[in-house]
């Protein structure tokens, strides 16, 4: 783990987000979760410990979830291939390496709830 803040918030109430963890654990093994985030950033420790307890209660395989931490510049790891400007940012790709969906940090719901949202309308619709 490179992101100290992706660890998982032993206080977040999986039950709470049923539908959420159905969603993610339905797509566990065709999407790959790449996180750009920072420990220092306040957004991120806010953030990414309840989605990364969403993923670990979707049993989302570590290997999946690729974290990448920037400096206070925002500088980092495919910062400009994949044009990341605020943090958290998660960008899902298929096993294609293609874009499905992006959450950031601005969106007004939390990470995993957002992500499930979009996985399921986009998802389903190209079923």
């Amino acid at each position: 783990m490179s992101l100290e803040t992706m660890q998982p918030n032993p206080t977040w109430d999986a039950p709470s987000y049923e539908e959420t963890v159905d969603t993610l654990e339905a797509h566990n093994n065709e999407l790959t979760y790449k996180v750009w985030g920072g420990d220092w950033c306040k957004d991120c420790r806010k953030l990414l410990p309840d989605f990364g307890a969403a993923l670990e209660a979707a049993d989302v395989p570590e290997d999946r979830i690729k974290e990448i931490a920037v400096d206070e510049d925002k500088q980092g790891p495919g910062v400009e291939e994949y044009d990341i400007e605020y943090i958290p940012t998660v960008v899902v790709e298929d096993d294609n390496g293609e874009e499905v969906t992006r959450f950031v940090e601005s969106e007004d719901q939390p990470p995993a709830v957002w992500l499930a949202d979009q996985l399921e309308a986009t998802l389903e619709t190209a079923e």
